[in-house]
């Protein structure tokens, strides 16, 4: 090359690539989508950014095992059909994991182009949610053809993404498969407990429907532990094996002073009237639910967020969190935290409520607060919030939303003989196949775990899935 000839230049980075959204100002008064996802060439542009890894990282990130890097080429050679049956190979909910799974902390955070110093990750999740919407607009009425049924027949206690999950893996194989849900809408904590603005319920009800036309059978308004037994399945019914999913459902409280007052909600109660029971559709439905006008939140996971932001859509015109930690320790993710900062929820954090202060007619009027500090770790490696002694104060407000986490429903475990569980009463199960101290009883997902994220439920029921079918004699 002579001096003359320019010298060449490097291939420009192309930066990840931002999901347009709702104005926050707009979409803080209304139940809408927040994230409005991917038109066509920003899907592309987004794609043509994954390096193709021939020893990717980001599938040992995804705990349902997503041909990641496969279905991206799919995407960037135009055939979206093709990368939406490419993610359900394995994963049969892409629709609501390209929603709400904290992908930064699973896949993408495995991403080469994200490693240290590269720049932004893949945005792998939304690639999967564009390619599980276009799918679902452009269905063309084939679906993949199952294997002849092979007799053999499962019960699965619970319909959310764990027992999904699970019917959708075992569907495909040849193997019969009844879901049991106690409410009459399918799909437990993505129905009950996300708001319909990060996962509308069209969403889950579409997927729902997916696993329908595959042959899975569903059974709503059936409470297992009431109606029938886990042994009941087993002995009458004669199923080959039941799974458990049923999720963690019993709201935990902090116990102070003054919970029990009017105005005073958990944040499972609060978030099941406000989304399954459509008071967000006022007027349409006249579901009795507090719409506080000042409303304080316990707690820092996406629960606080989502109720907290739920409140706001309500009509409150203050919310605020309180967080006995910083920002920094926040757990709620962090697109999650930025989309509530965004609509104007406060955060009054280092902050640990003592006392809930009522009046006269017995309705909570404030709540007391101590100061705290950061100490050493504790068992979670999290710095641990020490009191400032003397350091208090005091939040006026009428509505108060404790999202502080769940425990196990005791239900399905005490009424099943011989299921072992633990002091939490979670069920004991093997986190890598399910199984139980039952022959043929399988568990996965919150009973198991205790509350954790869709993604992780949406893991245990392939592993178990995976241990049933082993079980079976079924490759």
């Amino acid at each position: 090359m002579s001096d003359l000839e320019p010298k060449p230049t490097k291939k420009p980075k192309i930066p990840r690539q931002k999901m347009p959204e709702q104005d926050p100002i707009q979409r803080a008064h209304n139940f809408y989508e927040v994230a409005l996802g991917y038109e066509n060439d920003l899907a592309l542009l987004e794609a043509s950014r994954c390096l193709q890894c021939k020893k990717p990282s980001c599938m040992k990130g995804c705990p349902v095992e997503v041909d990641i890097p496969d279905f991206i080429q799919l995407v960037k050679s135009g055939d979206l059909m093709g990368a939406a049956w490419k993610i359900k190979e394995k994963n049969s909910l892409p629709r609501i994991a390209g929603r709400v799974c904290p992908q930064e902390s699973q896949c993408e955070s495995k991403c080469v182009v994200g490693a240290k110093g590269k720049g932004e990750p893949c945005a792998i999740g939304r690639l999967e949610r564009y390619v599980a919407d276009y799918a679902a607009t452009h269905d063309d009425g084939k679906r993949p053809e199952l294997p002849k049924p092979t007799g053999l027949k499962v019960g699965v206690v619970g319909s959310g993404p764990a027992g999904l999950t699970l019917a959708g893996a075992l569907i495909k194989k040849g193997v019969g498969v009844t879901v049991f849900e106690a409410l009459h809408e399918l799909g437990g904590v993505l129905v009950y407990g996300i708001p319909e603005f990060r996962l509308p319920k069209a969403i889950v009800r579409s997927e729902v429907d997916e696993l329908r036309k595959l042959g899975v059978e569903f059974k709503t308004n059936w409470v297992i532990g009431r109606i029938e037994t886990v042994d009941d399945l087993l002995e009458k019914r004669k199923y080959d094996g039941v799974f458990i999913g049923s999720g963690a459902g019993a709201p935990l409280f902090l116990k102070i002073p003054g919970e029990n007052l009017n105005g005073v909600y958990s944040a499972n109660e609060f978030l099941t009237r406000a989304n399954l029971m459509k008071a967000y559709m006022f007027p349409q439905a006249d579901t009795p639910v507090a719409k506080g006008r000042r409303v304080v939140v316990f707690g820092g996971g996406n629960v606080a967020m989502d109720s907290a932001r739920t409140a706001l859509r309500l009509g409150a015109e203050e919310v605020t969190i309180v967080y006995r930690r910083t920002m920094d320790e926040l757990p709620a993710r962090t697109e999650e935290v930025h989309h509530a900062i965004e609509e104007g929820v406060k955060f009054q954090l280092l902050n640990s409520p003592t006392e809930i202060v009522g009046n006269d007619s017995g309705w909570a009027i404030a709540v007391n607060l101590q100061k705290m500090q950061l100490g050493e770790p504790d068992a979670s490696g999290r710095r641990r919030p020490v009191a400032i002694p003397g350091d208090t104060a005091q939040i006026e407000c009428d509505t108060i939303i404790v999202a502080i986490g769940n425990g196990a429903n005791p239900l399905v475990p005490t009424s099943t003989k011989n299921l072992e569980t633990n002091k939490w009463g979670n069920i004991v199960a093997d986190l890598e196949t399910g199984t139980t101290s039952r022959d043929r009883v399988w568990a996965g997902g919150d009973i198991v775990t205790g509350a954790a994220t869709v993604i992780l439920a949406m893991g245990a029921g392939r592993k178990a899935a995976l241990a049933m079918l082993n079980t079976f004699g079924i490759s």
